[in-house]
Formats: C-alpha cells, sequence, structure tokens
C-alpha cells in the first residue's frame, strides 16, 4: 500500500470534524473575526497568548525535547511525508524552484479540514507533475481563522519554513489532524510533529515559533482578510493571481487542468 492510500485509509477510518466536510472550505469564525478588528489588542497579548495556546511553560510532553527530528517514534505517515517531498527545494514558505514559472499561493489553516483534504489528497498528485519538474512554485501562508487554537499552528509553521521544511512538518500535521478547537494542536503535539520531520531542529522551531520575526509574518498574511480556507490563487509567476474555484482545489484533476492551461 503507497503513502498517500494508507493516509486516506487512516483519514477515512477516522470520525471527521464534524465542523466540515471533505470537498468544503472552512469560513473564519465571528469570534477571530472580532479579534482581527481589534489586531491591536492581539499583538499587545501575543506573547501571553501563545504561551497559554501552546500548553505554557517550556516542558516537553516527552521530558526531553529531541535535538533533530527523525522518523524514529514519529507520527503516523511522516514517512510518507518524507518521501513526498525528498529532493524538493523549499526556500523558506516555498516549494519549488523559485525560477519556476507558474505560482500558486495557498491560504490555510492547520486545524481546518478541507485543508487537510487538499493537502492529503490533491497536493501529494500535484507535486510530482508541476513542482518538482520546475513548472510550479507554491507559496504557503498559513492564517488562523478557525480559533484561538490555530495560531501556534500558524506560528509553527511559519518557524518551519525558518529551517525550510514548512511544507513538511505542517503535511505531517495535516496527516495526524485532530477535531477543531479541542486542545490538540498544543505544544506537545508542535513538538512532536516537528521531532517527525527528519532534520528538523526541533528546539529551534519551538523557541521561533513565539519569536516577534514569525508573529510579524503572520500579521502580514491576516492583513490580506482572508476568511475561507483553504483558498488557492493560481497564476504566472510576477502577474496577478486568480482565485481557485472549490471545485478545482478539491479535484486532482480539475486543478491540474488549470495549472495545464497556463501553459
Amino acid at each position: 500500500m503507497s503513502g498517500k492510500q494508507a493516509r486516506r485509509r487512516r483519514q477515512t477510518a477516522a470520525a471527521p470534524p464534524p465542523v466540515a466536510r471533505k470537498g468544503e472550505r472552512r469560513r473564519a469564525s465571528p469570534k477571530v473575526l472580532g479579534i482581527a478588528a481589534v489586531a491591536v489588542l492581539v499583538v499587545a497579548g501575543v506573547a501571553v497568548g501563545i504561551a497559554l495556546a501552546v500548553g505554557g511553560g517550556s516542558s516537553s510532553a516527552s521530558g526531553t525535547v529531541p535535538t533533530r527530528g527523525s522518523l524514529t517514534n514519529a507520527l503516523p505517515d511522516a514517512d510518507a511525508v518524507q518521501r513526498e517531498f525528498a529532493g524538493v527545494p523549499q526556500h523558506g514558505l516555498v516549494l519549488g524552484s523559485p525560477k519556476a514559472p507558474l505560482t500558486m499561493i495557498e491560504y490555510v489553516d492547520l486545524q481546518c479540514p478541507g485543508c487537510r483534504a487538499f493537502e492529503t489528497e490533491v497536493l501529494p498528485s500535484i507535486v510530482p507533475e508541476f513542482v518538482r519538474t520546475g513548472k510550479l512554485k507554491i507559496e504557503a501562508r498559513p492564517i488562523w481563522i478557525i480559533g484561538p487554537d490555530s495560531l501556534p499552528g500558524r506560528n509553527a509553521a511559519i518557524a518551519a519554513g525558518r529551517q525550510n521544511r514548512a511544507f513538511n512538518f505542517m503535511q505531517v500535521v495535516y496527516s495526524n489532524q485532530g477535531t477543531e478547537n479541542t486542545g490538540w494542536l498544543n505544544r506537545a503535539f508542535i513538538e512532536k510533529a516537528a521531532a517527525s520531520v527528519p532534520g528538523m531542529d526541533v528546539r529551534a522551531l519551538l523557541d521561533d515559533q513565539n519569536s516577534s520575526a514569525v508573529n510579524k509574518v503572520g500579521e502580514g498574511f491576516d492583513a490580506a482578510k482572508v476568511t475561507t480556507t483553504p483558498t488557492l490563487l493560481l497564476g504566472r509567476t510576477g502577474s496577478t493571481l486568480q482565485p481557485v474555484s472549490s471545485a478545482a482545489t478539491f479535484d486532482q484533476a480539475k486543478l491540474a487542468a488549470a495549472i495545464r492551461s497556463l501553459g
């Protein structure tokens, strides 16, 4: 059984989150939109908010933070994720060659079930045909719209990008995603996900996700005021990118056709 098939089988067996169906974009909660409207208060309290959201303090769930990530005792599907992205260049939050003629931007929330469906069922077919061949680069813009539990996930993804491993980290998270706003996306889980990415400096990620530099990047993505995830924008590099429909977002064949139509 392939890694992709194994992920699908495990996701089918698991009870889906009750707030969104597969193939359905997730809209921001009114509470989060209200928080965005008073962003200055978020900025003022972000240090405290992040500390609480990721479980508080600096203690590790295992007692000892691994120095480097590996596939030893890794989360399920970490090996398949490693194979998916092995050899594909990553620069910060960009997957693929910086010179690729086509660009796709993805606004995602790590708690979003629709994002999980896209990332684990559609993207694994897009990467080999378009990204590995240098035709397309993908820019990840992690945001938090579902609820406060999304904030540490957003920052951890950006921190992973500082080590050029953002897509590996996010894919491991999606493959092991829990139910929205139940506290699963906490410090212990983030640590375990980071430790499941070979070569990841786990301590650096845990430290960076709380930094002002990482939060500033995240606030820049939030400023786009995207209210549904996943939101994809596609087009020729350097041009104005156009939104991708839901039908194409969740259908590999339709998304591939849209990419091919750009030349």
